[in-house]
């Protein structure tokens, strides 16, 4: 196992081609920002995955139970998603879904990656018969699309649904439904590409705008300064305690 945690190391595609997460951009990304943290190949790169599901019946809402699984990507291909090192962190069981109430929940685990990812912790090497301080980095988070709403605190219904275009979302109310749609796919495509004057295809009209710019971590932050989030369940006994007072 200690040799397998160096693999990515020596691995990485010579072909242009994806194999591996550590052939992604996103591992690029952090290879590139935190030149100090890539310098130890045995620091690990983490995923966070989330989802809930019914244990007894699919139809049934009477529970449900939320797995919080950390996977480790230093591993082989072949190795890194199997039962074995699959890390189970958290399992949340209940009549119904933690909804935002996850950051609760996921509170001690987040307080443990940051002390990963700042401090590290002491850790033997049997390979080399050495101590090092190992650190970790959580990559990304695997989940679906309302997962995301509670995890990312990003807006996932309504009419700026989409966090990639966020108020430049195109959307449409479907008359009979009542329900919003998210349009303007086309603009991710190249500006010359033929499907962007297929109009019969699309209701009738050409795509000839930009597709939207990515907006940055530090903008996010910017734009949520002013936000008011309560988080959490609230206190039952601090209600007690004021109406006996």
């Amino acid at each position: 196992m200690a040799n397998d945690l160096t693999w990515h190391s020596t691995h990485t595609s010579k072909d242009g081609k994806m194999r591996h997460p550590v052939d992604s951009p996103a591992w690029e990304t952090i290879d590139n920002t935190w030149p100090c943290f890539t310098l130890d190949p045995c620091n690990l790169r983490l995923g966070l995955a989330v989802d809930g599901f019914n244990p007894f019946r699919n139809l049934s809402s009477t529970h449900s139970t939320w797995p919080v699984v950390l996977v480790t990507y230093n591993l082989p291909l072949w190795k890194c998603m199997s039962n074995d090192n699959l890390m189970l962190t958290l399992l949340i069981p209940g009549p119904k879904q933690p909804g935002n109430d996850i950051d609760v929940y996921l509170q001690p685990l987040i307080e443990d990656l940051n002390e990963l990812w700042h401090t590290g912790v002491e850790v033997y090497d049997v390979a080399s018969n050495s101590t090092f301080n190992l650190k970790a980095i959580l990559m990304w988070t695997v989940n679906d699309f309302p997962t995301y709403g509670n995890l990312a605190g990003c807006c996932v219904k309504g009419r700026y649904a989409c966090p990639a275009c966020g108020l430049k979302t195109c959307f449409e109310r479907l008359k009979f439904s009542n329900k919003n749609v998210c349009l303007g796919h086309r603009r991710f495509l190249p500006m010359n590409h033929t499907l962007r004057k297929k109009n019969s295809w699309f209701k009738g009209v050409e795509e000839n705008g930009d597709k939207p710019r990515i907006i940055f971590g530090k903008e996010v932050r910017l734009a949520c300064d002013e936000v008011e989030n309560d988080f959490g369940k609230k206190r039952t006994w601090d209600k007690k305690e004021k109406s006996e007072s």
